[in-house]
């Protein structure tokens, strides 16, 4: 049985222990909510962007824009987003087995190349010999634009050029504290949201506009010039949308971890109490025994 010294030395590391948890919980939550914010205020302008492209992309055909480029060949760049700091529960975990099940399942035969974005996964992948191709910190608030914008520069510049033929975005999106879903969409060529969102795999058959009746549009200045513009755009807000999806999830999961650390805490500092409590008792009990052996020894 541990000494009494023992005990009481562990359960003030665990009360330690319990302090920095629910700090950090404080601080998750604090920056939850402005990360919810910024993600809430983000979602209906990314929403209609994606109508907007999607309808044009109906009017104006695959060639309007390199962009809406259908391709069949075997080059394709998977972008990760994950977070540079740990203790946030399973969320780096999912978003990095969702990535190895996607490339070893969904891409098999192709020719994978890995932008990531955040630590974690750099760290994972860089042990397992992957094709990383670039890697960069994991966003914040104030840098989510900018992450998103030289993302979306180098994937435009890599599928224009022919570097790449299919382009796919993996983060984590925020349902609530506790809520987080591992996301898989298609970046390039640019498709509409709901051509793949019932599978994530790289057919021909997910690509290119969306179907159906084509409204007819008048284009000022022009449909060149108007593509021009919102195509790039669209590809950028996607994954500045998925950086802000990934910032909330984050604090999200974190707080939740960092709720059921201090839980536990509690309840091993109670065990603790209780075991030092009948190790004393014992201890006690025992000095008690010595003394009265003693005595009755000097009586005899």
């Amino acid at each position: 049985m541990p000494s009494l010294k023992a005990i009481r030395n562990r359960i003030g590391s665990v009360k330690n222990s319990r302090k920095i948890t629910r700090a950090m919980k404080m601080v998750a939550a604090s920056k939850l909510r402005r990360a919810q914010d910024a993600i809430i205020a983000a979602r209906p302008y990314a929403s209609a962007l994606s109508t907007v492209v999607r309808d044009l992309s109906a009017v104006a055909g695959t060639d309007a824009h390199p962009l809406f480029e259908v391709r069949d060949g075997k080059k394709v760049t998977v972008v990760t987003f994950t977070s540079d700091r740990g203790l946030a529960g399973a969320f780096n975990t999912n978003i990095i087995k969702r990535t190895e099940a996607f490339v070893r399942n969904d891409l098999a035969g192709y020719d994978v190349g890995l932008r990531l974005i955040g630590k974690k996964a750099n760290q994972y992948f860089v042990r397992r010999n992957a094709n990383i191709v670039s890697y960069d910190a994991a966003p914040a608030g104030p840098t989510a634009l900018q992450v998103a914008g030289d993302a979306a520069s180098r994937i435009i510049d890599d599928f224009l050029t022919g570097k790449v033929d299919r382009v796919y975005v993996i983060y984590n999106e925020f349902g609530s504290a506790i809520s987080q879903t591992t996301v898989v969409k298609q970046v390039l060529p640019v498709v509409a949201e709901t051509a793949v969102a019932k599978g994530n795999k790289p057919a021909a058959a997910a690509s290119g506009p969306a179907p159906g009746p084509a409204p007819d549009y008048i284009y000022e200045p022009g449909k060149a010039e108007l593509l021009a513009r919102l195509v790039p755009l669209y590809v950028q807000i996607g994954l500045y949308r998925a950086a802000l999806e990934s910032i909330a999830g984050e604090f999200g999961a974190r707080m939740s971890a960092m709720e059921s650390a201090t839980k536990n805490a509690g309840e091993m500092i109670n065990r603790l109490t209780l075991q030092y409590n009948r190790a004393r008792q014992a201890s006690i009990t025992k000095e008690l025994l010595e003394i009265i052996g003693g005595a009755e020894a000097l009586k005899g």
